[in-house]
């Protein structure tokens, strides 16, 4: 099957579109544990980044488990395919032109690595929003860490279902930061790398 697929190269690539945008386009991947404030993080961030024309689109967790990832489990081979695909979309994005901000739990390094290879190193940020489990409990803003706790739940990220903590994040935040703080903090990462 494969050897009938032959990519077709269009006029217009990645380097056009960047221009067309009037800057550079990339991945800004927060992983963290459910609740450690990835999305909160991350919306905030885009709406900082729309207010400068920075053309954005943002991936969470929860929306895409609703679409395309919506025939995937939370098993440790569905969560890497819901991860593989994350990748490829985001990739989409990147090659649009576009920064893309994805909020996922993704708790395997392979995974995040698959991902990093995907948009290619130059075009990968990523952002461990280091919060504690304790304090993620504490919020359990959808109420999951409780029916985890009750065994309603199974496969859950740091209660039955390991978390293996990034190895060189580009950025660690941490519970203790405010919103704004950890959206400064990640804007003046990427600043420079907005410029073409």
């Amino acid at each position: 099957m494969e050897e009938n697929i032959i990519r077709h190269d269009y006029k217009i690539g990645v380097n056009e579109r960047r221009k067309a945008n009037g800057h550079n386009s990339f991945l800004i991947f927060f992983t963290g544990l459910s609740g450690s404030g990835k999305s909160t993080i991350a919306n905030g961030l885009e709406q900082k980044l729309v207010k400068e024309n920075i053309r954005t689109y943002t991936l969470d967790g929860d929306n895409v488990r609703k679409g395309i990832n919506k025939d995937l489990s939370f098993s440790a081979e569905d969560r890497s395919e819901n991860n593989r695909r994350i990748g490829e979309v985001a990739n989409l994005f990147v090659d649009a032109g576009m920064v893309v901000l994805a909020a996922f739990v993704a708790p395997f390094e392979k995974d995040r690595n698959l991902i990093k290879e995907t948009v290619g190193e130059q075009n990968y940020v990523e952002v461990f929003v280091n919060t504690s489990l304790e304090e993620c409990e504490k919020r359990d803003v959808k109420g999951l860490y409780k029916k985890a706790r009750k065994g309603e739940i199974k496969d859950m990220t740091g209660i039955s279902s390991p978390y293996e903590v990034p190895l060189r994040p580009n950025i660690t935040l941490t519970e203790n930061e405010s919103v704004d703080e950890a959206v400064n903090k990640v804007y003046e990462l990427i600043r420079p790398k907005l410029q073409l």
